[in-house]
């Protein structure tokens, strides 16, 4: 109880006495005393007026009451005094080798746990380390040292990540009976169909991915969750999908098997006819000599890279009429490898790989909608006048490392493709400009041919032309017909790398941004070189014949966004002096 001093009473000098030593009391540390000092109004001393510090184990952070952040901090052990409200804990990056149970066992609120990249081991995790966090839903143990997956996880678990691992064996609790899983990533272990029991997913029926890929599953399980819909088998030795493995799976709509063992007796005409939304099938870098049959009606995307494909049949394209993507790169087709009409149930098909094959020609009769042909490194040494009249639609075309010669490129072989923005010619034997070359090019690559002329009727009219590659040619500036660039109004980027010019082509586009001259013979840049390009802002004169005057001093006057000259690699160290950045003119109104 507060006492009070009664009114109008004046101390003795022996009660001020007093007074002055309740006062040095209270400066210091421990109970005040309390005769007429006591205000009910005010916090004791030892108490404040704010709230009391949220425990929080040493080093680590906690930006709320309810998570917990120990990340990167080299622990060797597991941190005590985490609160028991916490429902948010990560330990990624240390070095934790065990999880002990009694200080897990406290934490029962849990929601999310991280032990992402720590030395724990199956030893160093008991069974029963997961009995008490009821509410557990993520779990993330990826880049440890277990051999098996712990043998029981908490019935509320969304998201088990226990990737990068060495485990071998599941068990059926590990992710069985779990309504609400979604996620479980197990890529980059050792497991094999052993370690997988038949009834690992019983019980959970809402896993939508799952990750399987990097092990040594031999062939497809066939106990899968029937409501996955992204599936990752790739990177493992499966040679075979058992009959109806993939028939539960009706909602798959990604499918990733490539870099296996698969061959055609490894699939059968059932294997994925029941997958009706599936958009997305891998199987590169497998053994297929054929194309499979029964692919759904769903399917947008199917990659078939390096197998040993020989042939397409249009029989086998049949049913994936909703096709958008064939990638058939690396494989064996030959001249008849896609015959007249192999194409023809693909009317959707957007973009057709067929990058390194043994191709002769252009396959004939292609998808009238094709926007993207992708043809390199193959053989085709001709290209007639109605080769692409099929496709006016293209927009990309791209015949880089063939065997085409001009004698052979007909004039008219591009007239039809109105629509074409990208064209790749690199890497053949035209010594010749193309003639007839769409007006709408944005981009043209011309780069390691043997061009020894340009002349300009054949650049008339490519007036959005902004990309043009010439580099590795056999050009000399007085093979550059007068008026060449005239019609390049928006050609921005020159590649004239490597190739035998002695000082830099005059009248060069004014949208110009960035010029390629290495590699040529240029001994000297006059004051004039690029009077014609004021937006220029990369220069490459590396690996010419420039001396350390051979610049003028006026170059590079009044280019005001220059921002790069690159001179390395000539005979002596050059002299350049980048113009000074114009300054800022002031606002309308502005001081």
């Amino acid at each position: 109880m507060a006492t009070s001093c009664p009114a109008g009473r004046h101390p003795d000098p022996a009660l001020r006495s007093q007074r002055l030593s309740l006062l040095l009391l209270l400066l210091l540390p421990g109970p005040p005393p309390a005769p007429c000092m006591e205000d009910p109004a005010f916090p004791h001393l030892g108490e404040s007026s704010q709230p009391p510090p949220r425990a929080c184990p040493p080093r680590c952070s906690c930006p709320r009451a309810d998570t917990v952040a120990c990340d990167g901090l080299d622990l060797l052990v597991f941190p005590d005094n985490i609160t028991r409200e916490a429902q948010h804990l990560s330990l990624q990056n240390n070095q934790l080798q065990e999880l002990p149970y009694n200080e897990l066992s406290r934490l029962s609120g849990l929601r999310t746990l991280n032990l992402h990249n720590n030395l724990i081991s199956s030893e160093g995790l008991p069974d029963e380390a997961f009995e008490s966090l009821t509410q557990l839903q993520h779990i993330y143990v990826a880049h440890n040292k277990l051999s098996v997956a712990p043998q029981f996880l908490p019935r509320s678990l969304r998201v088990a990540d226990l990737a990068a691992n060495q485990v071998t064996e599941i068990f059926p609790l590990t992710f069985g009976e779990k309504p609400a899983l979604r996620s479980v990533y197990l890529h980059n272990n050792q497991l094999s169909n052993a370690g997988l029991p038949p009834d690992a997913f019983r019980g959970s029926e809402a896993v939508a991915t799952l990750s399987l890929s990097s092990n040594r599953l031999s062939y497809v399980p066939p106990s899968l969750p029937p409501s996955l819909e992204r599936l990752h088998l790739q990177n493992n030795l499966i040679s075979k999908v058992p009959r109806g493995a993939l028939s539960r799976q009706t909602h798959l709509r990604e499918l990733y098997l490539q870099h296996n063992q698969l061959t055609d007796s490894g699939l059968d005409a059932t294997t994925f006819s029941k997958l009706h939304r599936l958009e997305y099938l891998d199987l590169s870098h497998n053994q297929l000599a054929v194309v499979p049959a029964g692919l759904p009606r769903a399917l947008a995307v199917l990659h078939l890279g390096r197998n040993r494909i020989q042939r397409v049949e249009a029989a086998r394209l049949r049913g994936a009429r909703g096709l958008r993507y064939l990638l058939l790169q690396h494989n064996e087709l030959g001249a008849a490898g896609l015959p007249a009409g192999a194409l023809r149930p693909l009317r959707g098909l957007h973009t057709l790989h067929l990058y390194g094959n043994g191709l002769d020609r252009v396959p004939p009769a292609l998808p009238r909608r094709l926007r993207a042909l992708v043809l390199p490194h193959n053989r085709v040494a001709a290209l007639g006048a109605r080769d692409l009249a099929a496709t006016p639609g293209l927009a990309e075309l791209n015949l880089a490392y063939n065997r085409l010669s001009s004698a052979h490129l007909h004039h008219r072989a591009f007239r039809r493709l109105r629509a074409l923005r990208s064209l790749d010619l690199a890497g053949n034997q035209l010594t010749r400009l193309p003639a007839g070359l769409p007006a709408g090019l944005h981009t043209l690559r011309l780069q390691r041919n043997q061009l020894r002329a340009l002349e300009p009727e054949r650049l008339a009219g490519l007036h959005q032309l902004q990309d043009l590659s010439l580099a590795h040619n056999r050009l000399r500036v007085g093979d550059i017909g007068p008026g060449t660039w005239h019609e390049l109004q928006a050609l921005q980027v020159l590649d004239l790398s490597h190739n035998e010019l002695s000082f830099v082509p005059p009248d060069l586009p004014e949208a110009l941004e960035e010029l390629h001259l290495q590699g040529n013979r240029i001994g000297h840049v006059g004051p004039e070189a690029f009077f014609s390009t004021p937006r220029l802002r990369a220069l490459f004169l590396r690996a010419n014949r420039l001396h350390m005057t051979s610049i003028s001093p006026e170059a590079f006057l009044g280019l005001q966004h220059l921002r790069l000259v690159d001179t390395t690699g000539n005979p002596e160290q050059v002299l350049v002096r980048l113009p000074l950045t114009a300054p800022r003119r002031p606002r309308a109104g502005g001081s």
